[in-house]
């Protein structure tokens, strides 16, 4: 059954079209995948880490209780939102952006953060436990998605096919995760709840370990290698010329 929103604290049902993407299999099959909230971090291994969110309005409302006007037709605060989704630890990198799915704004924000672990500190993401720490030979990531807002949006076009999605690129090999599914191309994880199983605050807990060291050190470090391995090859030939001096000519016969 299509889910519209919240109405008096209750599921309410209907059909719409938000934010797309190709897809199959999952949450929400179907051709087209429909991510209504999404939460991206790049991470460092000094525990910084740039992150991205892009969420509809409604979702907003509803998972983080933002004071923010869901009609179609309302102009979206930029500013507003800026402040928002900055704290003594996070940090607006540029400007918010908006744009429209169906009948939905959507803003899409981009933060730097000094340390993970502090994030839940700031508003939006204090419905989650982030930890992030050296075990034995590898470093862990955990973050625990807690409750959500659960505030009334009223009927905002919800379909009962959308998706929010946490999206994790770690900068090391990945040695174990819990994420159900394929390590995507460049060290990415994704987790995905159904919006509605997210609106009734089902259990989501993204674990995962890596490496201590980054992948972009082992690059450079092979890379340094290959290069003096390279000029040690090119000195012992120019030390080799040298050495067997110049070729004499043959003698001429008569």
């Amino acid at each position: 059954m299509p889910l519209l929103g919240w109405k008096n604290g209750a599921l309410v049902f209907s059909r719409a079209q938000p934010f797309l993407s190709a897809c199959g299999s999952g949450a929400g099959s179907g051709f087209f995948r429909q991510y209504e909230y999404e939460e991206e971090v790049y991470l460092s291994l000094d525990g910084t880490a740039t992150v991205y969110v892009n969420a509809s309005v409604p979702a907003l409302i509803a998972l983080r209780g933002f004071a923010l006007d869901p009609s179609p037709n309302a102009t979206v605060d930029r500013e507003a939102v800026g402040r928002l989704f900055t704290s003594p630890g996070t940090h607006l990198s540029g400007r918010v952006t908006t744009s429209r799915r169906s009948t939905r704004r959507f803003v899409h924000v981009k933060l730097l953060v000094d340390d993970i672990r502090q994030l839940g500190e700031a508003a939006p993401f204090a419905w989650s436990h982030y930890a992030f720490s050296r075990d034995g030979d590898l470093y862990r990531y955990e973050q625990v998605v807690g409750l959500p807002a659960g505030k009334d949006v009223g009927s905002v076009g919800w379909s009962g096919r959308e998706i929010v999605a946490f999206r994790l690129h770690l900068p090391s090999r990945i040695q174990y995760h819990n994420s159900g599914r394929d390590v995507a191309r460049g060290n990415i994880l994704i987790w995905e709840q159904t919006l509605s199983d997210r609106l009734r605050g089902a259990p989501l807990t993204l674990d995962a370990r890596m490496d201590a060291q980054s992948i972009l050190y082992t690059t450079l470090w092979l890379f340094g290698v290959t290069f003096l391995g390279v000029a040690l090859t090119f000195v012992l030939v120019i030390w080799w010329i040298f050495r067997r001096g110049p070729v004499s000519a043959p003698e001429a016969t008569h």
